[in-house]
């Protein structure tokens, strides 16, 4: 299992993507190897049948297009997100406090707290600058090795810490990363010096950054028989692979989208957001091109087509399984799961959970369901946001996963692959319906 080339290449992606922006550029330069041609917002496009093109916005989203030499009449879309939970650094992110120098930092998303302390932090992100010829420029960042920690305070001093204690991340989990009262650098001159060693680039101004922490263990295949796969960001990192995986392994007959999207993790309202106007943008300006451009051709056009929306399940925990309904309780291993919510918070139906358990039966590969318990909240994905927003039908469906939000999460091995499998062959399928 370990020597498994889907495996080899998905543990290199999830190691060099750090952050949504990393993560982007490295599905991009994937794809633009694989032939994909690059297309700006910005420009002019002229599209011809039979062509594959990736666009993104932000830099931090991205949408990846298989156009059909036959007329435009449906299109085979996958979704998934490129963010996750995780802290990210305030713009005065320097506190002096005691002998350290920390950083300020605010928590993004829904992140599990307690296991980000004693972990080593390396910083990564994108940087915009002034150069010295007055241009300005935004940079990706990466540190690739650990520069910070979050230290836990030791028992002796909190008896009561196992006891359910609260997390203050405002007063609580401010990074040390420099020791010394005295002269030492401040964050504008050690971004100045990475900038130097990682992009050659000296005299700049630093003018603003987004930049996030995160764990710099590597991600790992593990466990006797190899079941396992441990690493950052799996939610949702992991579903981006798998449709970008799928795209590349396709017959390329068939019309087919990847949307990438930023901004899942709190709530998708933004410019890059599945609840923005990027995916309609972009298939809008193809149906101009390829189509009449008319409404009706847009309509019949959504209508016809179909999304998968892909974002990580809850896997049956062998140490909470009071936490699953009894009867839903998906396990690694054991294939795709089909996401079900009546309150719509999953944009999954009766009529596109058949069309995937007929995909996967051709494809071979295991299916199972999840439904949350009756007493408990349930989350969402971009799902529902994209079907609102398009009219799309849609479905949900994700690899079942542990420890979701964590500083390090864990998957089943043999799960990805049984995922490109199918969502290869519906990229594959003449007919949806």
């Amino acid at each position: 299992m370990r020597h498994d080339s889907t495996l080899k290449r998905l543990l290199t992606f999830l190691q060099h993507s750090p952050t949504p922006w990393h993560a982007t550029a490295n599905m991009v330069e994937r794809f633009e190897q694989a032939g994909f041609r690059r297309l700006h917002e910005t420009a002019a496009w002229d599209l011809r049948p039979g062509e594959r093109v990736v666009v993104t916005r932000n830099d931090s989203s991205l949408i990846a297009l298989q156009l059909p030499q036959t007329p435009l009449a449906a299109l085979r879309m996958m979704g998934a997100h490129t963010d996750s939970p995780g802290l990210r650094l305030k713009p005065n992110a320097t506190i002096g406090t005691q002998d350290w120098m920390q950083l300020g930092v605010e928590v993004y998303g829904g992140a599990l707290l307690a296991p980000w302390f004693d972990r080593d932090l390396a910083l990564a992100g994108r940087v915009h600058v002034r150069r010295e010829d007055g241009r300005l420029q935004g940079l990706l960042l990466d540190t690739r090795h650990a520069v910070a920690m979050v230290p836990s305070l030791a028992i002796h001093l909190d008896r009561e810490v196992n006891n359910g204690r609260p997390i203050n991340p405002q007063t609580q989990m401010a990074p040390v990363l420099l020791q010394g009262a005295g002269e030492r650098p401040s964050l504008d001159d050690l971004l100045k010096k990475w900038l130097k060693e990682q992009h050659a680039l000296e005299g700049v101004e630093i003018l603003d950054f987004e930049l996030c922490l995160y764990d710099a263990q590597p991600p790992a295949v593990l466990g006797v028989n190899d079941d396992l796969i441990a690493g950052a960001r799996l939610d949702n990192l992991l579903s981006c692979f798998i449709g970008m995986e799928a795209l590349l392994e396709s017959d390329a007959a068939q019309g087919a989208v990847l949307v990438a999207n930023d901004h899942e993790e709190v709530g998708s309202a933004s410019t890059s957001g599945a609840q923005g106007p990027f995916l309609q943008d972009v298939l809008r300006r193809v149906v101009e091109q390829l189509g009449d451009g008319g409404d009706e051709s847009w309509s019949r056009l959504i209508q016809s087509s179909r999304m998968i929306s892909c974002d990580n399940a809850h896997a049956l925990h062998p140490n909470f399984a009071d936490k699953h309904d009894a009867g839903h309780g998906p396990v690694l291993n054991g294939g795709p799961v089909i996401k079900v919510n009546a309150n719509q918070r999953y944009a999954t139906n009766s009529a596109t959970a058949a069309l995937f358990r007929d995909v996967c039966r051709e494809a071979g590969v295991p299916v199972q369901v999840f439904v949350t318990r009756a007493d408990m909240a349930c989350g969402s994905t971009i799902g529902p946001i994209t079907a609102t927003e398009l009219g799309v039908p849609t479905l949900d469906v994700g690899v079942a996963q542990w420890a979701m939000h964590s500083i390090r999460e864990t998957a089943g091995s043999r799960d990805p692959g049984y995922l490109i499998r199918a969502l290869t062959t519906f990229l594959d399928r003449a007919e949806l319906s």
